[in-house]
């Protein structure tokens, strides 16, 4: 939004709008902006490239952001009549025409030779002084580096090819060339900034050499050895959307084959040619006017793609879907909250069901062996008013155990029966193969927003172990024999508030987690806090939130954060990192590797590395930013790097050369 301030600005300090003429447009451009953003609006002395946000805007969405006052920046409103607005608006759209796909007119062709004596020939597609990006005729990327006066082809030695890295769910790498000994040395490498965003709640992609990175409605294609970007797709954001897409959250995509699968910010579907950008197909998921919205990264198994929806908050009817890679078609549906008739139904009354959420935002986990999908699944709605809603509330708050192929139920488990506290299991379900308590086990492991640490076996959904990871925890007393939480009685203050531990953010939240086979143990970023809980009637309404109250912080009460490692066959804390209490609670995940590594977010702004066995800080970097996002590491050209979104930037750490 910033960029085109500097148009405001420029036009605001230069002279009166011209007379109508055919041409008006063009001059009243020249005269007001052209100084600022240069005559093709790709920028000039004191302004940006406005080019990309033109593009995204429809006429009236330009034209209001013109005449929009904005004293905080020093820029009062763009006062024209409107027939002159029109015609600027209109010239801004001739510079920003989109080149069709199809034109090739003005590509440009290179034949090189490579160090090894071969000779590509292709068309550029970008480059630099030390790197070169060829589109082959057969369609596909190369990725080069300048040896001398000839070229060596580069690309990815290990891939991060999920949002996760593993469709198990588990943040580990068997990658070990940063390790203890040198990973004081490591450096960022290279920074993409991505243009226009707020921030950025992303995990990146790599395959084969490209790594792509997603916001609300874009996806960029980049060299995942340098930053330098391949293709950018965009569309324009959905206006009146409510949920978390209409902030800009987008946490990533998945890949299979020469396709990219994103969720726009409007649930649908769409798949992308993966080395130019171009949309194949697109699939509406959900009405977005019903306050659907899509924010997760798609889940690939066999030749379905798979995804979840957002909306929780805004009182949705959640669900699962899966669909074909090479159509778009819809194979199978599950819903995680049940109509009337249907099992589960009993745990709710007949109205809560028009608007009972359960949503479903988050990407869940897949165990080949057992073709089985692990999901999991929101809060009930309203979030905190759960007076009209007497009952369990199924399967909200649950992980399903889904039959890939079908979406049949296989078997479920509800961490939080009946939550009023937003306490989601969107937190991710770990599955690791090891052994436990002297079996070999199939395990899946969380580390729940209820302030437990939960242990189960995956193939029969068994709880074998659920044990408190918080210090702060005061709604139930422990998990009883039947798996259920034994509830403690909460008494409501002369002001109608509850004071609950974890508060509405929980012991911990969606950020990824890792089990590390090394060592045994399971780390998590944990959150001690506590809130004040108070509950209010609601009805819902298109286009509003649903969250039927509203929580905050006890007078006089902080918060503490801290990475912790858990020992999965007792559930004790093996060791704590407490982090530095701010203003704002960090959302940032971890990353362990087979090197003796965790990397994680610092709720200061550091990027930090620690000894997964005991904890010791051994390197860290200030970005200076709220996280928002979790790393994961890949190697390219023979160099490993760990990335990260930080603020409104990728980041590639690797050790110098």
């Amino acid at each position: 939004m910033r960029t085109l301030r500097f148009a405001i600005g420029c036009a605001v300090t230069l002279s009166a709008a011209l007379g109508q003429t055919p041409d008006a447009g063009r001059q009243r451009y020249e005269t007001r902006c052209a100084r600022c953003h240069g005559g093709d609006a790709a920028g000039g002395e004191s302004g940006p490239n406005i080019l990309a946000q033109i593009t995204t805007r429809n006429d009236a969405d330009l034209a209001a952001f013109l005449r929009q006052e904005r004293p905080a920046s020093g820029m009062p409103a763009f006062d024209l009549p409107a027939a002159e607005l029109s015609e600027l608006v209109q010239f801004l759209r001739t510079l920003a025409t989109p080149i069709p796909r199809n034109a090739t007119a003005a590509a440009v062709r290179r034949r090189v030779q490579t160090a090894d004596g071969q000779t590509l020939e292709g068309q550029v597609q970008n480059e630099g002084m030390l790197d070169l990006q060829l589109r082959t005729d057969d369609k596909r990327i190369r990725l080069l580096r300048k040896a001398g006066d000839r070229y060596r082809v580069v690309t990815s030695q290990a891939d991060w090819p999920t949002y996760h890295g593993d469709p198990g769910g588990n943040r580990y790498t068997s990658l070990r060339q940063i390790d203890k000994t040198n990973v004081a040395r490591l450096a960022p490498r290279w920074v993409f900034p991505l243009p226009g965003v707020s921030i950025i709640e992303n995990t990146p992609v790599v395959v084969d050499g490209i790594m792509y990175v997603s916001s609300a409605n874009e996806c960029f294609a980049l060299d995942a050895g340098s930053g330098r970007m391949i293709w950018h797709y965009q569309r324009q954001r959905t206006k009146g959307l409510a949920g978390n897409a209409a902030l800009g959250f987008n946490r990533g995509v998945a890949t299979a084959g020469d396709r990219i699968f994103m969720l726009t910010d409007s649930a649908h579907m769409i798949a992308l040619n993966r080395f130019n950008g171009e949309l194949l197909w697109e699939t509406e998921m959900a009405d977005w006017r019903v306050n659907y919205n899509g924010t997760s990264a798609p889940l690939v198994v066999g030749n379905l793609v798979i995804s979840g929806i957002a909306g929780g908050d805004e009182g949705v009817r959640g669900f699962v879907a899966a669909f074909e890679q090479s159509s778009g078609k819809e194979v199978w549906r599950f819903w995680t909250v049940p109509k009337p008739g249907e099992p589960g139904s009993e745990t709710w009354p007949a109205k809560a069901l028009e608007h009972p959420s359960g949503a479903t935002w988050m990407t869940g986990t897949y165990d080949a062996q057992l073709d089985t999908i692990y999901w999991p699944v929101g809060n009930p709605g309203p979030d905190f008013y759960g007076d009209d809603r007497p009952g369990d509330n199924l399967y909200t708050d649950s992980i399903v155990a889904l039959e890939a192929r079908s979406g049949k139920l296989k078997w479920y488990y509800q961490f939080t029966p009946h939550d009023i506290h937003d306490w989601d299991a969107q937190e991710p379900p770990v599955l690791v193969d090891t052994t436990w308590q002297g079996q070999p086990r199939k395990l899946l492991l969380q580390a729940n927003r209820n302030g437990f640490f939960y242990v189960f076996d995956r193939t029969s959904g068994k709880l074998l172990l659920a044990k408190p990871f918080l210090k702060k925890l005061n709604w139930a007393s422990g998990i009883g024999n039947d798996g259920k939480p034994i509830l403690n009685n909460l008494p409501e203050n002369a002001d109608g508030t509850v004071y609950v531990c974890p508060g509405f953010q929980g012991g911990t939240n969606w950020f990824s987690t890792s089990f590390n086979p090394a060592t045994g143990l399971y780390y998590f970023q944990a959150l001690e806090r506590c809130n004040l809980f108070q509950k209010r009637k609601m009805e819902w309404e298109a286009g509003k939130g649903y969250m039927g109250g509203a929580a905050r912080p006890a007078p006089g009460e902080t918060f503490q954060k801290s990475l912790r490692a858990i020992n999965i066959e007792t559930g004790e804390i093996v060791w704590d990192v407490p982090q530095v209490s701010g203003q704002a609670t960090a959302s940032a995940g971890v990353l362990s590797t087979a090197s003796g590594l965790v990397f994680f977010g610092e709720n200061s702004g550091a990027f930090m590395a620690v000894d997964a066995a005991s904890g010791a800080p051994l390197w860290q970097f200030p970005t200076n930013q709220t996280w928002k996002a979790s790393p994961m590491t890949y190697m390219f050209d023979n160099k490993q790097y760990v990335a990260i979104a930080a603020g409104q930037d990728i980041v590639a750490f690797g050790l110098p050369e």
